[in-house]
């Protein structure tokens, strides 16, 4: 064997019981499982008393392009994530044209920064996931991003598709599956694709589906008409025959305190009824996003340029603060902001540095102004580039849905600005620290089937996400006694503790507690074409 994890407590990423056993690599996959007798390799491993289980899989990730600007991914590898799905919430990279890939440079930058000198090499998906090939540390899948595909097709504007570009996008989803996409992703509390029906998304996904695919939305609403949004999810699976896989799945806001389990009650209806449905969620009660998403969606329309341009119109931006302020815009999920908790944790100007760590409400005082004028000139001052957390989610919910069992884990983890929201370097460890050592929401084994072999299923990849012979070397090491997150809203770029061995493909990119900065991952493409 190249490698052997001598005397490990295997907990393989089914559910089933713990188990002790020496378990042997050979070219990057699990070659022999020995119970009862010892196996040699050219390198041994002593993991008496750690839990030996396979790599997570963060079905929820925004490290689209940080991946690429930064291949070791240390954020990702330290907390034990092996694979990741990038492409969500209906905005990334590919498939683009140059006119589209500039607006979304600008209005992404809050979630993923637009690195200078960054070469944006590729404009189809398939040239997107062959440059992930060139070097990565962990396997990364796409969704297709059904917001931008629209930006492409139909543009900003908030109508329905002509026939023809309705065949477009057909045609744009068939292509993007048939060059490696999993599925299809949508941001419906984001422009453009919050200007597609319920129809437009049928037709959408009926072609995600009989391509393999699975649909992923964030859907239209978090707050106010949660249930009424998720509610209109099943149907568009239903009626597609799509896969449903529900992208952070929870209830946020004063409005749906302790509702998660009217949520599990219609996603047990549907599943009972045949409906194929998964979901993810973070161990988090905040939100992160861009702070231009507070707009209302008619003030967006036509793209960053237009907003801005709208929010420097006195009369206009009155308008604009009233939906949010008052009536509960869109983007708020359709909740009057409360700017106490709206917190601002990235800015792309030095001067506005300041601001970081702080609400908005707080920011204001401080400043002696209105929130809404703060607010405005600040997405103006840094070209909608601002990201907040949102402080919107309640804990019952949480440790609810996280007990159902199409439930898998996503960290919706942002890596860039001056305080992302700790999710991104903790949501793994967190489950392991607290929902399972501390408060025993879940116990080990059900926990790790959660992160690995479920979600493993939903992408349909059959050789990984359980430690079996013949699988990918992809493994996870890690003490049940001291593993935990570190990282905290004050400082959140901080390594887990506990975690001393990741393999990625056979190769370790943590090594006895050290980050190798190996990069053995790659495209994980879809099974299905």
């Amino acid at each position: 064997m190249d490698i052997v994890f001598r005397g490990a407590t295997v907990v393989d990423g089914t559910g089933a019981q713990r188990y002790q056993a020496d378990v042997g690599l050979q070219s990057g996959r699990i070659a022999e499982i020995a119970t009862g007798r010892r196996l040699d390799g050219t390198r041994v491993i002593d993991a008496q008393g750690l839990v030996l289980a396979p790599g997570f899989i963060d079905m929820h990730s925004h490290s689209d392009l940080q991946v690429l600007a930064k291949p070791d991914h240390l954020a990702k590898v330290s907390q034990g994530v092996t694979s990741e799905v990038y492409g969500q919430d209906g905005l990334s990279y590919a498939p683009v044209n140059d006119e589209t890939l500039a607006g979304l440079r600008a209005q992404l930058a809050g979630w993923n920064d637009d690195p200078p000198g960054f070469d944006w090499n590729w404009r189809s998906v398939g040239e997107y996931l062959d440059r992930l090939d060139q070097g990565i540390a962990v396997n990364a899948a796409y969704l297709l991003p059904q917001g931008t595909i629209r930006m492409m097709v139909v543009g900003w504007e908030a109508r329905p598709p002509s026939e023809s570009e309705m065949d477009e996008m057909k045609r744009v989803v068939a292509q993007g599956l048939q060059e490696g996409a999993m599925g299809l992703s949508s941001g419906l509390t984001y422009t453009p694709g919050m200007y597609a029906d319920t129809a437009e998304l049928v037709a959408l996904c009926e072609v995600a589906g009989k391509l393999g695919g699975y649909y992923s939305p964030h859907h239209r609403s978090y707050g106010a008409g949660a249930l009424e949004a998720y509610a209109e999810m099943v149907d568009v699976s239903r009626r597609s025959g799509c896969p449903l896989h529900l992208a952070h799945a929870t209830m946020n806001f004063p409005v749906n305190k302790g509702r998660g389990v009217e949520l599990l009650a219609l996603l047990d209806e549907a599943i009972a009824d045949g409906c194929d449905i998964t979901l993810d969620t973070y161990p988090y009660l905040p939100g992160a996003t861009y702070l231009s998403a507070l707009l209302p969606s008619w003030s967006t329309e036509g793209g960053p340029d237009a907003a801005i341009a709208r929010m420097s119109d006195p009369d206009t931006r009155e308008r604009i603060r009233a939906d949010i302020e008052e009536n509960g815009s869109d983007g708020c999920h359709g909740v009057p902001v409360d700017w106490d908790s709206i917190e601002i944790n990235g800015v792309r100007k030095d001067s506005n540095v300041h601001l970081v760590g702080h609400s908005v409400a707080e920011s204001a005082r401080m400043a002696g102004r209105p929130p809404s004028e703060l607010y405005f000139d600040v997405l103006i001052d840094e070209r909608m580039g601002t990201s907040c957390l949102m402080h919107v989610g309640h804990e019952d919910n949480v440790r609810a849905i996280m007990k159902h069992p199409a439930h898998t884990g996503g960290s919706d983890g942002i890596l860039v600005g001056e305080r992302p929201h700790p999710r991104a370097w903790g949501t793994f460890p967190r489950y392991l620290a607290r929902y399972v050592r501390e408060l025993g929401i879940l116990d080990l084994e059900e926990c790790v089937a959660h992160l690995t072999g479920r979600a493993a299923n939903r992408l349909r990849l059959n050789d990984r996400g359980l430690i079996r012979e013949g699988y990918a070397a992809d493994l996870v090491l890690f003490d049940p006694e001291t593993v935990a997150d570190t990282a905290t809203y004050d400082n959140p770029r901080q390594v887990a503790t506990g975690i001393p061995y990741v393999l990625v493909n056979g190769v370790p990119v943590i090594d006895d507690g050290t980050h190798t900065g190996a990069t053995p991952g790659h495209s994980l493409r879809n099974p299905g074409v």
